[in-house]
């Protein structure tokens, strides 16, 4: 469990983000539990258990599409008396994010997801475009967060601003509970990953916490990052002006790369010389680039337990070449003296405001359990036995504003608890995979089109 001077020094710290009043179960799961991970699985369960029932019974009661589901699936709250009741109830498909219109049908369809009262939203545009209706629902308060796979079509998620807050603290506890002993505010972070403030792209905007967390953050692409500029990264073009837009980008872009390397690597003497903490967090491919050019000059640091990393999925370094997540670790000791109990990923998606964090002994991917319920289920939709791999799925207690009972695309492997660290609660193994026929994303991977082909 966290100490409780961290966990005291990290309240004060994201006290924005703490509601005034906490009284809902969702809230009580995440904000008055003393561990996300460490708790043991009866008192775990029993937050969970509240969370879940309370945030379905939501959802019932204020999403209509959703509630027809229910009804098709012949389920109500009222039948959610136990964990094991779990599986009652109707999952959405991943998919199910990704099927939507244009213009300002794309405004409806967004308002049609949502459980919680429309605050006023202004679309001045006649035909807007997808970027036009995400600025006008941020104004009214609605972050709509987005990500994409190599098909270019995009998952749109509305986060109204209790979700947002909750996520944002979520991710922040997550990560600090896994780094209790490296984490001092007085510290300098590179955030490997685009500007939250200038993006709704999931990876930047779900990093936005780091400057509350961390005194002194910069970042590796400060620039604005849009649907259309996704897109186009992702390799699907419409016209001939996006064609070339694509074409001059791949040739300039190792200029822009070895410039971003090189504003790393002067950042990395500078902290080294003032024995500052740090942390790189984000994609692990722009740190394996930074690593390259330091084995090809010669240089090593010993930044031991002043620094960390934590890594933000997608383990692509090149178009046709993968790095083992093992081989990263021991890339970042011998390159930078981090010890690998201070390197650790972090597995989330768009849609979910679950963070699985690696632990410091076994690099498991541990589940937050007690306000996220994990599920790993064959081909038929039916759950597997620990130990066994299948397709990832979950009920997020943290989605106020859509449902977040969600099946995923990918393949996970789960276990009862860590075979390393001890701690109580389901983990998954440490890498997961894409189930074979689903397009490949993944956090990582979309900046790294971006990057190469912004």
């Amino acid at each position: 469990m966290m100490k409780n001077d961290v966990m005291e020094r990290l309240n004060q710290r994201l006290q924005s983000y703490i509601p005034a009043s906490i009284s809902a179960p969702n809230e009580e799961a995440l904000y008055a539990a003393e561990s996300i991970y460490g708790m043991p699985k009866k008192e775990a369960d029993e937050y969970k258990l509240k969370a879940i029932r309370y945030i379905f019974r939501h959802h019932y009661d204020n999403n209509k599409f959703y509630r027809e589901i229910c009804r098709e699936h012949d389920v109500s709250p009222d039948a959610i008396k136990s964990i094991d009741d779990f599986s009652k109830i109707p999952l959405l498909p991943h998919r199910f994010f990704k099927d939507y219109p244009s213009g300002r049908d794309f405004a409806v369809w967004l308002a049609n997801l949502m459980s919680v009262e429309l605050p006023k939203i202004t679309i001045p545009q006649k035909n807007p475009t997808f970027d036009e209706v995400i600025d006008s629902f941020q104004k009214a308060g609605i972050t709509v967060c987005y990500s994409s796979g190599t098909t270019g079509k995009f998952t749109f998620i509305p986060r109204d601003e209790q979700t947002y807050r909750m996520g944002q603290y979520a991710i922040a506890r997550c990560a600090i509970e896994m780094l209790p002993e490296w984490w001092d505010y007085e510290s300098y972070a590179y955030l490997l990953f685009p500007n939250p403030k200038k993006t709704n792209l999931y990876v930047g905007k779900v990093t936005n916490v780091l400057s509350d967390l961390v005194k002194n953050v910069d970042v590796a692409l400060d620039r604005k990052i849009t649907t259309e500029l996704l897109r186009i990264a992702m390799g699907v073009t419409f016209t001939f002006k996006e064609k070339m837009m694509s074409k001059i980008a791949r040739s300039t872009s190792k200029k822009r790369n070895e410039t971003m390397v090189a504003n790393i690597l002067r950042w990395l003497e500078e902290r080294d010389k003032n024995r500052d903490r740090i942390i790189f967090a984000g994609a692990p491919f722009i740190l394996n680039a930074v690593m390259d050019k330091l084995a090809e000059e010669g240089k090593t640091y010993e930044f031991g337990k002043r620094g960390a990393v934590l890594t933000g999925g997608g383990w692509k370094i090149y178009e046709d070449k993968r790095l083992p997540v093992a081989d990263f670790r021991k890339k970042v000791e011998e390159t930078l003296g981090i010890p690998p109990e201070h390197c650790l990923d972090l597995y989330a998606m768009v849609e979910s405001n679950g963070f699985l964090v690696h632990c410091s002994k076994g690099h498991y991917l541990h589940i937050p359990t007690t306000y996220f319920h994990a599920m790993v289920l064959d081909e038929e939709g039916n759950e597997v036995a620990y130990g066994e791999e299948g397709r990832f799925a979950f009920l997020d207690s943290l989605a106020v504003s859509y449902p977040g009972f969600i099946s995923t695309g990918d393949k996970v492997k789960i276990h009862e608890r860590c075979p390393a660290c001890g701690r109580e609660g389901p983990v998954l193994e440490p890498e997961v995979e894409r189930i074979r026929g689903e397009e490949i994303r993944g956090c990582a991977e979309e900046f790294r089109r971006i990057i190469m082909e912004e």
